[in-house]
């Protein structure tokens, strides 16, 4: 089956206004081929508005959306409920439509008990257009989909009634990436992802050929997969080359720009201004002083239009230190029904730790918190809390601590344990609850509301040992970036679960990672623990023991015939009992030595010649596909082999880097010695 190629699809002038607010003016967008944007903004901007507009869902108040023919575009569906009694692998399957109808068919016609030959004949070609389709493979595709995404192979066969919520947004996730769309247009798609789940996904989207778009508030994540940004502020659409980090710093360092330009043209002003109203009045400088307001009258100060980006002012205190030991928990254990979730679990959490809780979805990491704090009763084992140690708890589930008709005011004062009202209200302002909102139902705030909220709580209270169940769930970034500052500055003990990757290594000083087999406890950052588990993974084989003890350079299949290292074993301490050998030969190795190094050298010159000559071509190519007006010039088919001219011209590269980190690797080897 030929490869379709990935469309484009273009924004011209698009503005949308809801009642008297206008939400975003004049965006433009044009999505290059194997674009991988990321879509930012604060909540409330407009970020999934626009989705929706690109997808055809919603019609835009102006500006018009164009679509080259036959662009197939993928959306990450949210009513689960709609496909209740089906089973996971069959909504997955459900994503390529033609294939779909396809086998169904097919499993009609078998189930005649007596065929006649026009339906075997049909059977014929249905048995053609599935292989065509790639139809007999795609139970294995749509089972490692589910797999990956953190489906066990028994939930596979379960109906999407059977599944939670966060598992049947999985099975529609799956779905979606196994349409293999054109264009993917993806909102929030880690929510209900366990860190395992969300790398994964990180690799296969930077892997996809097409395009996509991806909303997220999840920083690592759109570090990981995103080549450009979007981003969505002052009521307008700004594009960025490269990735989060990229985008923050070009922002910030545009930002510093403009206020600079303000700030020179208002203080141009101020001294033209008071040279005008002191000789104004003099005849011998009236034509001067004239002349100068003038001036003045023509310098325009760039227009300021305020972001819709703001940040809470979070900061946690304790009102004492505890005990050197905060909490000990000692055997637990818990079942719900013949599901075993945590079995004889055992730590202690000393004063001033961040541990990090972790572990696929299901494991027990929510279950375990809550028998912390006494919510959950345990089957078996106890927790105790230490000397002095007082608990702040932040539910997942926000309906565990909001309800009713109270308001946002109301509720704080309760929970916060405190009736003065300035506390009250200037803690609503730091949770950006102030005004009109701090009158809100809590059963009517936002998820977003109702974090800062149950946040603002606990900061009134000041607990010493903060005991958080993903508390960056419905933050936007500005907020968990807020929140991770400050949970590093705590002066107390924190014990937390959270599937954000940037959240987790910046905060946690230690990780708790619960698995089947038992608890995991590494004292260190998230990041060491990720390095520890890889190397243990790949390091503590039987044949990297037995690996030669010189760098082998092979060229494999999988890399496209470049040379690349294979595993190096240390040396043994036997080779130090190696017999003394002549001066000849000595020379004679020194001298292949300097040979190999002057070939190797020559060979690293030309390798990076070859890499600057390739990196102008594939910019060049980048440049040329950027160009709105080009898929106006040029017909289909030249528009598939310039993308394909593209593709080739990246291979090319990354082979070219493989054999010139391989390469340098030998000949630092080599010059070592």
């Amino acid at each position: 089956m030929k490869e379709s190629y990935p469309g484009m699809l273009t924004l011209v002038d698009i503005g949308i206004q809801f009642g008297a607010q206008s939400l975003f003016q004049g965006v433009n967008w044009q999505l290059s081929p194997r674009g991988h944007y990321g879509l930012v903004g604060a909540n409330g901007a407009g970020k999934s508005t626009l989705l929706k507009i690109m997808s055809g869902e919603l019609p835009p108040d102006r500006g018009s959306v164009s679509r080259i023919g036959g662009l197939r575009i993928g959306t990450l569906g949210q009513d689960h409920f709609r496909l209740d009694d089906a089973m996971a692998i069959d909504v997955v399957l459900m994503g390529r439509e033609a294939l779909w109808a396809a086998r169904e068919e097919q499993r009609r016609l078998l189930a005649i008990p007596a065929p006649d030959a026009h339906t075997g004949e049909r059977l014929g070609e249905l048995e053609s257009e599935i292989e065509s389709l790639q139809g007999y493979s795609a139970d294995a595709e749509a089972a490692a989909l589910l797999s990956g995404l953190g489906l066990d192979d028994t939930q596979h066969a379960r109906r999407m009634s059977e599944l939670s919520g966060g598992f049947r947004l999985r099975v529609l996730l799956a779905q979606v990436l196994f349409s293999k769309p054109d264009v993917l247009l993806l909102d929030e798609p880690t929510n209900h992802l366990d860190l395992a789940s969300i790398r994964w996904l990180e690799g296969y989207l930077r892997a996809l050929p097409g395009a996509f778009v991806v909303i997220s508030h999840d920083r690592h994540f759109l570090n990981a997969v995103c080549t450009s940004m979007a981003d969505l502020d002052y009521a307008e659409l700004r594009q960025y080359t490269g990735d989060y980090d990229a985008f923050e710093a070009a922002k910030v360092l545009a930002t510093a720009q403009r206020d600079a330009d303000i700030a020179r043209a208002e203080a141009k002003i101020e001294d033209l201004q008071e040279f005008v109203d002191r000789f104004r009045a003099k005849a011998t400088k009236a034509r001067q002083a004239s002349a100068r307001k003038k001036q003045v009258e023509k310098i325009e100060i760039p227009d300021v239009k305020r972001s819709s980006r703001r940040a809470p002012a979070f900061a946690f205190g304790i009102v004492r230190p505890s005990g050197r030991e905060v909490l000990r928990v000692e055997g637990i254990s818990k079942r719900f029904g013949d599901r075993e979730v945590l079995r004889d679990v055992s730590f202690t959490v000393e004063r001033g730790e961040r541990v990090a809780v972790v572990g696929p979805n299901g494991i027990g990491k929510s279950t375990l918190l809550k028998i912390i704090v006494g919510s959950l009763e345990a089957d078996a084992g106890t927790t105790t809390l230490g000397h002095e140690a007082h608990v702040g708890y932040f539910a997942q589930d926000h309906a565990e601590v909001l309800s009713g008709d109270r308001s946002a005011f109301q509720w704080l004062g309760a929970a916060g344990g405190t009736g003065e009202l300035a506390a009250i209200r200037g803690m609503l302002g730091r949770v950006l609850l102030g005004g009109d909102a701090s009158e809100k139902r809590v059963s009517d705030l936002s998820g977003g509301e109702a974090t800062r909220l149950i946040l603002g709580a606990l900061m009134l209270r000041r607990p010493n040992l903060l005991i958080l169940d993903e508390p960056t769930n419905h933050l936007d970034l500005e907020s968990r970036e807020a929140l991770m500052e400050a949970l590093q500055t705590y002066p107390g003990t924190l014990l937390f679960v959270s599937h954000d990757r940037h959240f987790v290594s910046a905060v946690g000083t230690r990780v708790l990672g619960l698995t089947a087999a038992g608890i995991e406890d590494f004292h260190g950052s998230y990041e060491e623990y990720l390095a520890k588990e890889g190397e243990d993974y790949l390091a503590l084989t039987s044949a990297s023991r037995r690996a030669p003890a010189t760098a082998a350079v092979a060229a494999s299949p999988a890399s496209g015939g470049v040379a690349v290292p294979t595993a190096v074993a240390p040396v043994s301490a036997a080779a130090t009992l190696a017999p003394t050998r002549s001066n000849a030969q000595d020379y004679a190795e020194r001298k292949d030595r300097r040979a190999t190094e002057a070939r190797l050298r020559r060979e690293i010159e030309r390798l990076e010649a070859r890499i600057a000559d390739l990196e102008r071509a594939v910019a060049d190519a980048d440049v040329a596909l950027a160009d709105p007006t080009y898929y106006q010039r040029v017909e289909r088919s030249q528009l598939e082999r310039d993308v394909q001219r593209q593709r080739d011209l990246r291979s090319q590269l990354d082979a070219a880097l493989a054999t010139w980190e391989a390469t340098t690797t030998e000949f630092e080897a080599l010059t070592a010695v």
